[in-house]
């Protein structure tokens, strides 16, 4: 069996999945209002820097979030079946994955934030605190993508 390396298996995804780009969100959001916007990162992430108004579901309890009777039910999503669901993660990798996994459970308009929340930062777009107060743009930048540690870095390449 070949080994696929986590950019591929999310390449491969986004391949079969639809995308939307991070600028074009907020015109997305104001012509289809019942759309949600779900952010899979971990809730530490979610915590120091997202997007007013997304829900925060992480990834790892996302497909028993989606359903009824689980301790990780999260009613919101579960009854965005027939609803735009826009999934937005980092880097636009895990929502890729996520996108493809609820279409696979029966989500009827599922799309992945390319680019991510880095994206949409990028693009000078507003993120907020816990408290939903705005964030300057370089300061988000470091919240969203911190530095590695020597020990995450791969040893060929150090």
């Amino acid at each position: 069996m070949t080994r696929k390396t986590y950019n591929q298996l999310a390449a491969e995804a986004a391949e079969r999945i639809e995308e939307i780009m991070p600028w074009d969100l907020s015109e997305f959001l104001e012509n289809h209002p019942d759309a949600l916007l779900l952010d899979i990162r971990e809730r530490d992430e979610f915590a120091r820097a997202r997007i007013a108004g997304s829900l925060n579901v992480p990834r790892g309890i996302l497909e028993s979030a989606a359903e009824w009777d689980y301790a990780e039910t999260e009613p919101e999503l579960v009854t965005a079946r027939d609803r735009p669901v826009l999934i937005i993660c980092r880097s636009g990798n895990r929502s890729a994955l996520a996108a493809e996994v609820l279409a696979e459970i029966g989500f009827s308009d599922v799309r992945s934030v390319k680019l991510g929340v880095k994206g949409w930062n990028d693009a000078d777009l507003e993120l907020v605190d816990t408290t939903g107060v705005p964030l300057d743009g370089d300061d988000a930048e470091d919240l969203i993508d911190p530095p590695l540690r020597p020990d995450q870095i791969d040893p060929a390449r150090r």
